[in-house]
């Protein structure tokens, strides 16, 4: 996809909330009630300026036309979004009970499921007002409903894959030894913004032994000539998810160094070798541990193998033990393996892949080799 995709329309975001709805009836909930935060976003393309005290709360149920209850000083912005006329606008005006505008939307005795960004002094005021209601996360009670992405949202995910692809190779050119690692993070930021990112999430880079840190926050440590250094970085383009990982040596690296890293490469290349509908989430990652249990260094390996993304980076489903989940077509996550040797190195290796017919495709396709920087 080139250029700026076509924006979501009011009929998109019915079809969601619709969805949504939907979903929850079909899991036994009276209803979904959406905090802001990003599936507020996603739902009606409406994101309040700024985070707020005061009650902004989407409410959907089967059989019931939607409604967002919000502050009448924030009821002109919310009349502004792309899914505003898709729905009502229940607005009330501070030194109101806003508890009592939303109490009469919902069902007295029922369970709801709950964004899981609201406020608890949201949700304690509504349990105050109907002492009868019940509440589950979304993450719980619905745990895949942004999971499985439609045409649209997977042609936004490959071109910030793409964005992503491209910084890798833009950062390859630059120098590496004798610059500190906060540096190149911010070659990382530039380049993604370069790129078409809105959003510049995070820019990990482990240089040596921060390596063996998975989410090591760059700091002020100098690359050194013969260190092994993890890149992991991700953010958002037009509203959608990058985020990918590749591991790089200043200089050239020592047998070892390229055992450990071909070993990473090989259980990656297994894990994705097994995506296809139908499998659960945890054989996922059951391949990729395997893969690196056989080489010796399973206790390395210390993180799930992979995470959803989509309006977020890091959102349901996890490619995780115990996660039963099948994968079904359009859901999208990473497969990111990794070996960290404490006080030594670390190698991870991360694509984005999204689930087809009959198998997976990679939305990341930059060499998985090891390569040599300057």
């Amino acid at each position: 996809m080139t250029g700026t995709p076509a924006p979501f329309t009011a009929d998109d975001y019915q079809a969601r909330m619709e969805r949504a709805a939907r979903a929850a009836a079909d899991a036994g909930l009276a209803g979904v009630l959406v905090a802001p935060g990003p599936d507020l976003v996603w739902l009606t393309g409406y994101a309040p300026p700024a985070a707020t005290e005061r009650l902004t709360l989407l409410v959907l149920a089967a059989g019931q036309a939607p409604v967002l209850v919000v502050p009448t000083l924030e009821a002109p912005d919310a009349e502004k979004a792309a899914g505003a006329p898709a729905l009502t606008l229940r607005d009330w005006t501070d030194g109101k009970d806003p508890y009592a505008t939303t109490a009469p939307l919902l069902d007295a005795s029922g369970r709801f499921g709950v964004s899981d960004n609201a406020w608890a002094l949201h949700l304690l005021g509504l349990q105050k007002a109907l002492p009868g209601t019940s509440y589950v996360s979304l993450t719980e009670g619905l745990p895949m409903l942004r999971a499985v992405k439609d045409t649209a949202e997977l042609e936004r995910l490959t071109a910030a894959g793409a964005a992503a692809d491209a910084t890798y190779e833009e950062i390859l050119k630059v120098s590496f030894a004798g610059r500190r690692e906060s540096e190149v993070a911010g070659d990382l930021a530039d380049l993604l913004r370069r790129f078409g990112h809105s959003q510049v999430d995070f820019t990990v880079v482990g240089s040596g032994p921060n390596g063996a840190n998975p989410h090591h926050e760059a700091g002020e440590r100098v690359i050194e000539n013969g260190d092994m250094v993890v890149l992991d970085f991700g953010g958002l383009k037009h509203g959608y998810g990058s985020d990918t990982s590749r591991t790089v040596h200043v200089g050239e690296p020592s047998a070892e160094e390229r055992r450990v890293h071909d070993v990473v490469r090989g259980a990656q290349e297994a894990a994705f070798r097994a995506v296809r509908p139908g499998i659960a989430c945890q054989d996922v990652d059951r391949v990729a541990r395997a893969h690196i249990t056989e080489a010796g260094y399973g206790d390395r390996f210390i993180h799930r193998t992979g995470h959803g993304i989509g309006v977020t980076t890091h959102e349901p489903p996890y490619m995780i033990e115990g996660e039963e989940q099948p994968l079904v077509p359009g859901m999208c996550f990473s497969v990111e393996p990794g070996i960290y040797l404490p006080g030594r190195l670390g190698v991870r290796i991360e694509d984005i892949v999204t689930v087809t017919e009959d198998g997976g495709r990679r939305l990341n396709n930059t060499s998985r080799e090891m390569a040599v920087v300057h």
